[in-house]
């Protein structure tokens, strides 16, 4: 499978005078960000992480003020595929999706297209078939 990172969070701000900043999670909890060392291929250095409102409260070595981290909002965090942990029978990452062709009880094939919404509880997939607009789905494992 070719590298393709997977995004666990996104800075939407910052958080304070001293470089802190306000991240929104889209895995679940700060375990999964804890886990990482380094993101984004080795550019951002997690120095600490704590709970904020609606997510969390980051601190990275190469973000030194408040003018660094609102220069970094909109900033995805992200690590290779390779980094997450294996799941459980019938569990999927999303990122293992895209691109792939699935087929739906009527026998008619879909394939998922584009990475799923940014919501902190994506419980749908886009999916697109040639005579259908792009529509989601419910995640369910077959």
């Amino acid at each position: 499978m070719a590298h393709r990172p997977v995004t666990l969070a996104v800075v939407i701000g910052a958080h304070g005078v001293t470089g802190e900043v306000r991240l929104k999670l889209f895995a679940e909890g700060l375990e999964s960000l804890t886990a990482h060392k380094s993101f984004n291929d080795g550019a951002l250095t997690l120095k600490s992480l704590r709970p904020g409102n609606n997510g969390a409260i980051a601190r990275f070595a190469e973000i030194s003020d408040r003018n660094a981290a609102e220069a970094a909002r909109g900033t995805e965090l992200t690590v290779p595929r390779e980094a997450l942990p294996p799941l459980a029978e019938g569990e999927y990452y999303h990122a293992d999706l895209i691109g792939t062709m699935k087929r739906l009880p009527s026998g008619r094939s879909i394939s998922i297209t584009s990475p799923a919404p940014k919501f902190s509880t994506a419980t749908h997939l886009p999916r697109s078939s040639p005579s259908v607009e792009t529509q989601g789905r419910p995640i369910r494992s077959a």
